[in-house]
């Protein structure tokens, strides 16, 4: 992508951040004026057909769905950013690693990846972090003895919000590493990329065909780029079809099958 259509892309999610944050203005403002109606006459619920609690409802669920797409946009601009700052600078080769060698190490991944971490506020960003208490995520490791960084799936155990460092377990060492057993680790922000909620299919996006990707390789807590065969899922529930750099069998990719919930976008700018 050619640094005139990075800077347009750009253009336009600033412009859309700026609507979603004008629409939650609006949003907040309503759930104020209920507040203060229900602090002056709280009896107005218990009227017949009074709407009121419901119509509040709806604003708390809209308001929350402004706030997701709000950091989504938000991760799209830091990644496209990155990519802008980036367009200049020579690339770097990765280490490629052959089909039998892939489904045995974890994926090596550029030091300089994009990062992800939202352009909210402070305070929103904290408290999204402190919320990701005992999920799965994706996360970038330097282990002890590797020259490169390694993406992988780690538990969140703790947020400090002092430090700003995500407190990990690494439940599944690789046999490439020494010691065996769980690991934790203390990494910052943006070296954590929170996977779509399984419990909340419609947070996972629909990639068209041919669109580049960080998964989960089947039966590995590994992660490595690979690219969308199929253009759509039908159902959100649905897993997508992948095939994997590096994967190569009898001279060619095999297509695998990934839950939708270990799938994140790569960045724009991720460099091979």
């Amino acid at each position: 992508m050619s640094t005139i259509e990075i800077g347009g892309n750009i253009f336009d999610n600033s412009k859309e951040l700026d609507r979603v944050r004008k629409e939650q203005e609006d949003v907040l403002m309503e759930i104020n004026k209920i507040h203060k109606k229900l602090q002056s006459t709280p009896e107005v619920v218990e009227k017949p057909g009074d709407i009121t609690l419901s119509k509040l409802k709806s604003l708390y669920v809209h308001a929350k769905e402004l706030s997701e797409t709000e950091v989504n946009i938000s991760n799209l601009l830091v990644s496209q950013l990155d990519a802008l700052l980036q367009s200049g600078l020579p690339a770097q080769n990765r280490k490629r690693m052959d089909g039998n060698d892939q489904k045995k190490k974890r994926m090596k991944g550029d030091s300089d990846f994009p990062r992800l971490s939202p352009v909210v506020s402070m305070r929103s960003q904290l408290d999204i972090a402190a919320s990701r208490k005992g999920e799965q995520v994706a996360a970038r490791v330097t282990p002890d003895g590797a020259e490169k960084d390694e993406w992988f799936v780690v538990k969140v155990i703790h947020f400090h919000k002092e430090t700003k460092e995500f407190e990990v377990l690494d439940e599944e060492p690789g046999d490439d590493e020494e010691g065996g057993g769980p690991r934790k680790y203390k990494l910052p922000m943006q070296r954590i990329i929170p996977f779509p909620k399984q419990s909340d299919p419609s947070s996972a996006p629909d990639f068209p065909t041919g669109k580049d990707v960080l998964a989960v390789y089947p039966g590995t807590t590994a992660l490595y780029k690979a690219t969308v065969v199929n253009p759509h899922r039908k159902r959100k529930t649905d897993d997508y079809l992948l095939e994997f750099d590096d994967d190569e069998e009898d001279g060619s990719l095999p297509q695998r099958t990934v839950p939708f919930h270990n799938v994140v976008p790569l960045p724009d700018g991720h460099r091979q």
